[in-house]
This record gives structure tokens, C-alpha cells and sequence, in this order.
């Protein structure tokens, strides 16, 4: 899962004023109203009731505003891959809501696959799974969850608005002929 976001802004999507090392940044992630595009919108705590996404907001987080030092916005940074967007909702100065609780939980389960997160069991009280970052050696705490199936679905859900919903197979097969859904295709 790749997608290409904007770093964190330098000043309020709302006010235009720039933000100070340490100020309460609302960061959301918004699939805009044609489904074609995901943005990355940064508010300061202060002016959130002012904002109104014009899309469905994918996960929101708040998190601290640390300036950006000179020549940091190389392309790689550009590019919000699974790893990336774990640790950013991951790091501890980060405050979930439940869609990005669940947002979390699904990229450990995911970078656990890949071997990106390897699991340390769980908090002392139970609540939080622990897991080492392959990486950087950091140990991150998750909270713990069911994963059932509604879990799964609000997870898909949310998943569709950051890289679009899949396609079925009637029509993956008749765009890739060129045809428009619905009509026959020629293999």
C-alpha cells in the first residue's frame, strides 16, 4: 500500500498561520468527493471545529508540531507507505480515535506478516500488544483488540477510501480490454 501525501504543513490548512514547535496539530487524511485523490490536511487543535473536509476522512490523528529541518522533504518522505503511516499513527505523542486505533491494529497485523514488526507480547496490564520496529530497534504499544469481522469490514472500509475499492472482476477484466463495464469483452 503506497500512496503519495504531503509531509506534515507548515502552517494551518484552516487559518494559514504557521504552527510552533510543540502546538497541538489535528492531521487527517481525506479521500476528496471524487474518490480520486487522498489528501493529507494539517489543522491546528484550536481551529478543528472550523474544518470541513470536502471527502470522507479516512483517520485523523493529534500529534505535536516539530519543525521540519532544512533540505527534510526529500521524495522519500513524499511517499506514506504502510510502515511509514504505522509509525506515525504509532508514535507515542500520536492520540488515536477509534478509526485509527483500528487503522493501527490492522497495519501491525500487516507489517507482522512482512516481518516489519516482530511481536514482544503484550503490556503489563494486558490492554496493549508490544511490538520491536525491525528497523529502528523502537518498541511500539498497540492497543489489543478482537479482530473479527466487523473489524475487518470497518477496516476495508477505511482502507477504500485511502486506495480505492476493488474492482469486480467483470469490470477489472472489461477495463483492461478497454470496454465499458458491463459490455462483453473479447479475450
Amino acid at each position: 500500500m503506497d500512496l503519495n501525501l504531503q509531509p506534515l504543513a507548515q502552517t494551518c490548512f484552516v487559518t494559514g498561520q504557521p504552527f510552533v514547535e510543540g502546538e497541538r496539530v489535528l492531521s487527517h487524511l481525506v479521500r476528496n468527493a471524487s474518490g480520486t485523490e487522498v489528501m493529507r490536511y494539517d489543522v491546528r487543535e484550536a481551529a478543528a471545529a472550523e474544518f470541513a473536509p470536502a471527502g470522507f476522512v479516512a483517520c485523523r490523528w493529534v500529534h505535536a508540531f516539530k519543525p521540519r529541518k532544512s533540505g527534510d522533504t526529500t521524495e522519500r518522505d513524499l511517499k506514506l507507505t504502510a510502515d511509514s503511516l504505522f509509525l506515525t499513527l504509532a508514535d507515542p505523542s500520536t492520540e488515536l480515535n477509534e478509526e485509527s486505533t483500528r487503522l493501527v491494529q490492522f497495519l501491525a497485523l500487516m507489517l507482522e506478516r512482512k516481518r516489519v514488526l516482530r511481536p514482544k507480547g503484550r503490556s503489563a496490564d494486558s490492554t496493549r500488544n508490544l511490538y520491536e520496529h525491525a528497523g529502528s530497534k523502537q518498541i511500539y504499544e498497540v492497543p489489543a483488540g478482537e479482530l473479527s469481522p466487523e473489524f475487518f469490514m470497518a477496516v476495508q472500509a477505511q482502507l477504500s477510501v485511502l486506495v480505492g475499492s476493488p474492482k469486480a472482476k467483470g469490470e477489472a477484466a472489461a477495463a483492461a480490454a478497454g470496454a465499458a463495464p458491463g459490455e462483453p469483452v473479447a479475450l
